[in-house]
């Protein structure tokens, strides 16, 4: 049990954009395809920090989280931005009656969502993080870094030991101090938005494949993995799609560890 409690491991809740997959309405092959095979379903992107019996929520964008976590479980949560698909999940779970507080990490946004702030419940609205400055938190430490998008977001660099994970969803490119600062620590792992396939010119708010492709390669991150991914890039991979080596799309369930093997 002791050593079990210092293992690390990084878990994809959810890897899909705000529609999911399957999109309601929708009858495409990759639509289809998740409604009759729960493990091609996507969820609203976010992840768990787990070490130990203790986990760190990565957004909350999942409305059943009750069903996945007790609340002792949860140590704190970590947001990347406050638009509705990756906070809505702590709208019920505010209401809990535990007594102590669960603390939340958040970007520097004054309006948040909805009425949280004031009514946060069972949360704890901590001051905005400092971008560039690691927080840590004893088994593992996470850096905050700005990201491009229409609400102001943070990506998370998690660091255990020499074991780098960079999580950068809902983005589109990144800014150059962020690039700069993940050259100068070298990526494990490298979770990136990939919401659509390749496009002549990429979306306002999230990476087609192409700009996730050229962002990897400019950050000289071992692994790539795609998440905040669309039926649109589903149908795209589905239909002979080919990715390079060392990329993959990420699925609702994966989990990352300092011991993954590709």
């Amino acid at each position: 049990m002791a050593e079990r409690q210092w293992m690390l491991e990084f878990e994809f809740l959810g890897t899909g954009n705000a529609g999911g997959v399957p999109l309601w309405g929708c009858h495409c092959s990759a639509c289809e395809s998740a409604r009759q095979d729960s493990r091609l379903r996507r969820k609203s992107a976010s992840a768990v920090i787990r070490c130990g019996q203790k986990a760190t929520l990565i957004d909350a964008g999942i409305t059943e989280l009750a069903e996945y976590f007790r609340f002792e479980e949860v140590e704190r949560v970590l947001l990347t931005h406050f638009h509705m698909d990756h906070v809505q999940g702590l709208f019920p779970l505010r209401w809990a009656e535990c007594g102590e507080r669960i603390p939340v990490y958040r970007p520097d946004d004054p309006e948040g969502a909805d009425d949280l702030y004031k009514h946060p419940g069972a949360f704890e609205f901590l001051p905005p993080s400092e971008l560039f400055r690691e927080i840590d938190f004893g088994e593992f430490s996470v850096t905050p870094l700005p990201l491009i998008h229409s609400r102001v977001t943070q990506g998370l660099l998690i660091r255990k030991g020499n074991w780098r994970l960079a999580y950068l969803t809902d983005t589109v490119g990144l800014p150059d101090q962020t690039l700069e600062h993940l050259q100068a620590y070298p990526l494990d792992e490298l979770v990136l938005d990939c919401s659509e396939p390749p496009r002549e010119a990429p979306p306002r708010n999230h990476n087609d494949l192409n700009a996730a492709l050229s962002t990897w390669r400019e950050t000289g991150a071992k692994r790539l993995w795609l998440t905040h991914i669309s039926h649109r890039l589903e149908n795209w991979l589905m239909e002979g799609g080919k990715l390079p080596d060392g990329v993959a799309p990420a699925y609702d369930g994966l989990i990352l560890s300092p011991s993954h093997d590709f």
